[in-house]
């Protein structure tokens, strides 16, 4: 497995708005290893993790695998929330540890915690994601579009201000994430991403799960229609 490894995303694009002497918003990649276990099987997967924020504080998207790389990329800033975009092991392995470290509530959709109980069966998340959620870090809004499919939890950040989405598993530079496991409907991740993302400015920076980034643009094309 390939070691961790972080680096800041700062495309002129995604300039954010400016919080006093912390900066712009900006968004961070920190790319973590480990495994992804479902339905008997195991797989090696490496994992976007994506920290918004300024300077001051911050936001984690899907804290994966190594909670001690993560911390080092926060860098000591306060961390607001622990934000999964799904339940599958993967993507909430470190949320835990992390908010443990950070002191930041893990956030996550109400159906997904049966995904999320068998990774971590002593600790429920804080708080629950809901369609139309809006959070908020270094005055940038963030908003939650549920999107399920990929799993009956899955959720998308979309962050207007940066013209970004995050969106876990949901969408991929390629088209649609993966379905055919337990807790997964085809039909259902095609309709997700017709109504809910395709539905973005064609613009939009979509910052995937695993991967390299995408546009809205580029992926209505491998999107098959209603």
């Amino acid at each position: 497995m390939s070691a961790p490894h972080s680096g800041p995303y700062s495309a002129a694009s995604h300039s954010g708005p400016h919080s006093g002497g912390a900066g712009p918003v900006r968004v961070e990649r920190v790319v973590t290893s480990g495994t992804f276990s479902l339905d008997g099987e195991t797989f090696d997967v490496d994992n976007n993790v994506w920290i918004v924020g300024d300077g001051a504080e911050v936001l984690v998207v899907d804290a994966a695998h190594d909670a001690a790389a993560i911390t080092a990329a926060v860098a000591g800033r306060r961390v607001t929330a622990v934000v999964c975009t799904h339940g599958h092991d993967d993507h909430i392995g470190a949320a835990a540890d992390l908010a443990e470290a950070t002191g930041a509530p893990v956030l996550l959709h109400p159906a997904d915690l049966e995904l999320w109980r068998a990774a971590h069966p002593d600790r429920e998340p804080d708080a629950e994601l809901a369609d139309g959620m809006r959070l908020s870090v270094a005055g940038a809004e963030v908003r939650v579009l549920h999107t399920p499919g990929h799993s009956w939890g899955s959720c998308v950040l979309h962050v207007p201000s940066l013209g970004a989405v995050f969106t876990g598993d949901t969408l991929f530079h390629g088209g649609p994430g993966a379905t055919g496991r337990s807790y997964s409907d085809r039909p259902t991740i095609e309709a997700s991403i017709r109504d809910r993302l395709l539905t973005l400015p064609d613009g939009t920076v979509v910052h995937t799960g695993h991967g390299p980034d995408t546009t809205v643009a580029a992926e209505r094309p491998n999107v098959p229609s209603a």
